[in-house]
C-alpha cells in the first residue's frame, strides 16, 4: 500500500512538473505607457486568469508608437523579437513590409464564426493587406475637442452654441487667447494623424488609392496646413508638448485642447472638480460630407512569433486582447472607442456606462460615423515620411507660407518614398 501510495505521488509530482515545463511566457510589447500600462495590466490579469499556462511578460514600454516600431526594427536586428505586439494603427504595415509580422488567417478559421464572435469585415479591414490578415485592432480613436465651458463662457460663447467651422473655431480660440496672459486658446500638434484628421475634414486623403501618389498637397490639404498657421497666428497657439499642453488643459489654463478620443478618461480625472470637460466631435468641414473621413487612431495587435506552438499561444491572446471582456476594460479605463462589434450590441456590457458617460457616447459615435483608415506610408521610410510632414507643420506654426510648405513637404515626401 505505502509503496502504491508513493508511485502515485510520484506520478502526480511528475505530472505537475511536465505541465509546468509546457507552460509558455510570452513576450509583449506595447507603447504609450502613460495611457496604457495600468490597462495592459488589466488585461494581462483578465487573460491569465483564463488561461493559467500561459504567462504574459512585458516589456519596458516604448514611449511612442513610432518609438516602438523602431525598437522593434532593431530587436529583429539583434533576433530578439517579442512575441506579440501593440503597434499603431499606421504602424503594422512597416513590420508587414519587413517580413516580421506573422499573418494569422489560418488561425483564424471559419471567417462566419469569426464575425458572429465580433469581429466584422469593417474591423477586420483595418489590419489586412493584399488579402491577408496581419493585424487585429485592439482600440479605435478619432480627433475630437475637449473644451472647457467655463472659459468657453467667459469668452461670449455659449456651449450649446459651439463653432462648427473652422473660422469660428479659430475665432473662438483667440477669444479664449485674449482672457489673459496665462490662459491660451487652443492647441494641436503638429503630428501626421493629427493632419490627416483635419486633411480629412476637409474630404481630403494623404495618397491616392493605389499608394502611388501623394494628395496632401491638394486644396483640402492647403486649407489644413492653413488651419495650423492661423490658429498659430490669429489665436496665440503655443509650442507645447503633447504632456504640456494636456496639463495646461486640465489645470484650467487651455481652453480647447484638439486631440485623441482615447484620452478622455485621463482628461476627466485630471480636471477632477476644477470643471467639467466636455468632449466634442471635430469640425467636418467639407460640403459634401459623405467624402469626410478621419483617419482611425489607436492600436492593433500582431504577430511575431514564427514557432507554431507559440503561435498558438499567442493567438489565444491576441483573440482575448480584442474580444469582447477586453474591450470592456479598454473603453471603461480610455477614451477608447470598442473594436468587437459585441459590446456594442450586447447592452450586458457597455450600457451602463454610455449611459453615464455622454462624452464617450459622442466620441465613439464619432468613430461609428467617420472612422476611415490611418494612412500608412509605404515602404521602410514610412516612420522617416511623418517626421518630415511634422516639420513642415512646425514650419508653417512658425510663421511659414502654408501653402508653399505643404507642397514643398508633399514634393520631398514623394522623392523619399520613390515617388517621383
Amino acid at each position: 500500500m505505502k509503496k502504491l501510495l508513493i508511485a502515485s505521488l510520484a506520478a502526480g509530482l511528475f505530472a505537475t512538473a511536465a505541465a509546468k515545463a509546457e507552460d509558455i511566457t510570452l513576450r509583449v510589447h506595447y507603447a504609450n505607457p502613460t495611457l496604457w500600462t495600468e490597462v495592459q495590466q488589466k488585461l494581462a490579469d483578465g487573460f491569465m486568469a483564463k488561461n493559467p499556462d500561459i504567462k504574459i511578460q512585458y516589456d519596458s514600454p516604448a514611449e511612442t508608437y513610432a518609438d516602438g516600431v523602431q525598437r522593434l526594427l532593431r530587436e529583429s536586428v539583434a533576433g530578439n523579437l517579442p512575441d506579440v505586439a501593440f503597434v499603431g494603427l499606421n504602424r503594422w504595415r512597416i513590420l508587414e513590409s519587413r517580413e516580421l509580422a506573422q499573418p494569422f488567417d489560418g488561425l483564424i478559421g471559419d471567417e462566419a464564426a469569426f464575425e458572429k464572435d465580433g469581429y466584422t469585415r469593417a474591423l477586420r479591414s483595418l489590419g489586412q493587406y493584399k488579402g491577408k490578415q496581419w493585424a487585429l485592432a485592439a482600440s479605435a480613436s478619432t480627433l475630437v475637442m475637449y473644451v472647457n465651458p467655463d472659459l468657453v463662457e467667459k469668452a461670449g460663447v455659449s456651449l450649446d452654441a459651439f463653432p462648427q467651422d473652422f473660422d469660428g473655431l479659430i475665432d473662438l480660440a483667440g477669444k479664449i487667447n485674449a482672457l489673459g496672459d496665462t490662459i491660451d486658446g487652443a492647441w494641436i500638434a503638429a503630428h501626421d494623424w493629427r493632419f490627416q484628421s483635419v486633411l480629412g475634414s476637409y474630404g481630403g486623403r494623404p495618397m491616392n488609392e493605389d499608394e502611388t501618389k501623394i494628395t496632401f498637397d491638394s486644396e483640402a490639404g492647403v486649407k489644413a496646413a492653413e488651419f495650423y498657421g492661423r490658429l498659430a497666428k490669429e489665436a496665440g497657439m503655443k509650442s507645447y508638448s503633447g504632456n504640456d499642453a494636456r496639463q495646461a488643459f486640465v489645470a484650467g489654463t487651455l481652453g480647447i485642447y484638439i486631440d485623441s478620443s482615447s484620452y478622455l478618461t485621463r482628461m476627466v480625472e485630471g480636471a477632477g472638480d476644477r470643471f467639467d470637460v466636455t468632449l466634442l466631435p471635430f469640425i467636418t468641414a467639407a460640403k459634401d460630407k459623405s467624402s469626410i473621413y478621419f483617419p482611425t487612431g489607436g492600436s492593433a495587435v500582431v504577430m511575431l512569433t514564427d514557432d507554431e506552438k507559440r503561435q498558438q499561444a499567442a493567438w489565444k491572446y491576441m483573440r482575448y486582447v480584442t474580444g469582447p471582456d477586453a474591450a470592456k476594460i479598454i473603453v471603461e479605463n480610455t477614451g477608447y472607442a470598442p473594436t468587437n462589434a459585441i459590446v456594442l450590441q450586447d447592452d450586458t456590457y457597455l450600457g451602463d456606462f454610455y449611459a453615464k458617460n455622454q462624452n464617450a457616447k459622442r466620441a465613439h459615435a464619432q468613430v461609428s460615423a467617420f472612422a476611415g483608415p490611418w494612412y500608412s506610408y509605404p515602404g521602410s521610410e514610412g516612420v522617416a515620411v511623418t517626421d518630415m510632414i511634422a516639420a513642415g507643420l512646425v514650419d508653417v506654426i512658425d510663421g511659414a507660407d502654408a501653402e508653399k510648405t505643404i507642397k514643398q513637404v508633399a514634393s520631398d515626401v514623394s522623392a523619399k518614398l520613390g515617388f517621383e
